[in-house]
């Protein structure tokens, strides 16, 4: 994904930070939000695998810093719940004014509970999802049950929270006891998604069963089985996300990304590697591809190698090219399999007589076996259907001349 560092001016004029993240070719389908849970931030990891996920599948995500958190302005004694749905309508504002409305909220935790009181005024809106939130936002005071006393008769206490001091004050207190939960999800017109780990310790699973009671469908729930409340298993995240946007994507009416001529596929490759090792991100003709190297290499084994997807090219554009001919002559073809494998050697050890007298250094062989499904397949059309596996586009790139062009842009 392509990641670009904003800022927004909430309705108080404060400063919220802010990251947008694009799908590589910066052409996204639709917007999302993404709204951090309590006391946390936008560049939690867990955040940044679930953006990625929503950004492979098409969508830009814009995650931020709610007032006094992170690196955002603002002093977060004097914020409070009804301050984070400000901050919520703001960056949607922005977005829209800049971008697009977005379609998607999803909300970790408390940021969850906040994104379902903001979907229910938001038009542009078609699916909100919550991930280990609580029902009533309330439920945060637990955290600081034991200073309440002091907050009532002084005005505020210092709590810790993850090992950080955070000032609670009254109207933070006042603002969690102000909202009517039930009627701002069952007036939800947009589909939901709770996400929530049964054995989730610091929001208990009874609040996504709140939830999901209370609204009406279209509704959906997924348990995140054994996963912490924070996310902090990568595997588990990435879950998160793949999901998110397999499932969001069925409320968005979204076409199917349009076909492009030949001429024009040519030229529809896009890709990127970041900061996160191997892990690379391709677009082509509208549709992406994840490539990553194995763990042995370093990688984090998200995706085919390069290597990989070489063999995968030439083998679908084998099977391919046969499906077109045996479709063509209406010859009783009933399906291919093809299986490839690939090995570098020196010349001097390569057996075949089908190389140039004075090739040198090391030569890629390239392995492939075809097998043919079909039981009234001719032998005479099995052996032109095995000529015609040589004549694939990619196979014939691959053994015939070749140029790489490079240039800096």
């Amino acid at each position: 994904m392509r990641t670009s560092r904003v800022n927004i001016l909430n309705h108080e004029g404060v400063q919220l930070a802010a990251l947008l993240d694009l799908p590589i070719d910066g052409e996204p389908l639709a917007y999302a939000l993404f709204a951090h849970c309590f006391t946390c931030s936008k560049d939690l990891r867990a955040v940044k695998h679930i953006s990625r996920s929503l950004t492979t599948a098409g969508y830009a995500v814009l995650r931020f810093d709610f007032t006094g958190l992170g690196q955002s302005d603002g002093s977060f004694s004097d914020s409070g719940f009804l301050t984070n749905m400000s901050d919520i309508d703001s960056v949607c504002n922005w977005l829209e004014e800049h971008h697009q409305a977005p379609s998607l909220l999803v909300g970790h935790s408390l940021g969850g509970t906040a994104v379902l009181h903001a979907a229910s005024s938001l038009k542009s809106v078609r699916a909100v999802a919550t991930i280990g939130s609580p029902y009533d936002p309330g439920h945060v005071q637990n955290l600081f049950a034991h200073a309440e006393a002091e907050i009532k008769e002084t005005g505020q206490a210092q709590i810790l929270i993850a090992g950080r001091s955070f000032t609670i004050n009254q109207s933070f207190l006042d603002d969690l006891n102000s909202i009517d939960c039930a009627e701002i999800v069952a007036s939800l017109d947009c589909a939901l998604m709770v996400m929530h780990a049964p054995g989730d310790t610091l929001v208990g699973i009874d609040n996504a069963a709140k939830i999901y009671d209370a609204a009406k469908h279209p509704k959906s729930f997924v348990s995140l089985d054994t996963a912490d409340h924070l996310l902090s298993v990568e595997q588990d995240a990435r879950y998160v996300g793949s999901v998110l946007s397999a499932w969001s994507m069925r409320y968005l009416d979204l076409s199917q990304p349009e076909a492009k001529g030949k001429e024009e596929e040519e030229m529809s490759v896009v890709v990127r590697t970041g900061q996160d090792r191997f892990y690379t991100e391709v677009i082509a003709n509208g549709h992406t591809i994840v490539v990553d190297e194995p763990l042995e290499l370093e990688g984090t084994n998200l995706g085919p190698t390069p290597n990989n997807l070489m063999l995968a090219a030439l083998g679908s554009c084998t099977s391919i090219t046969l499906r077109m001919y045996a479709d063509r002559k209406e010859w009783p073809l009933e399906g291919i399999h093809v299986k490839l494998s690939k090995r570098a050697i020196p010349v001097t050890e390569y057996e075949g007589d089908d190389l140039p007298p004075d090739a040198k250094g090391r030569v890629h062989v390239f392995e492939r076996e075809v097998t043919l499904l079909g039981d009234e397949l001719t032998e005479a059309q099995i052996k032109r259907i095995m000529q015609i596996a040589d004549r694939c586009p990619v196979h014939r790139a691959i053994t015939g001349l070749a140029v790489v062009k490079t240039r800096l842009t």
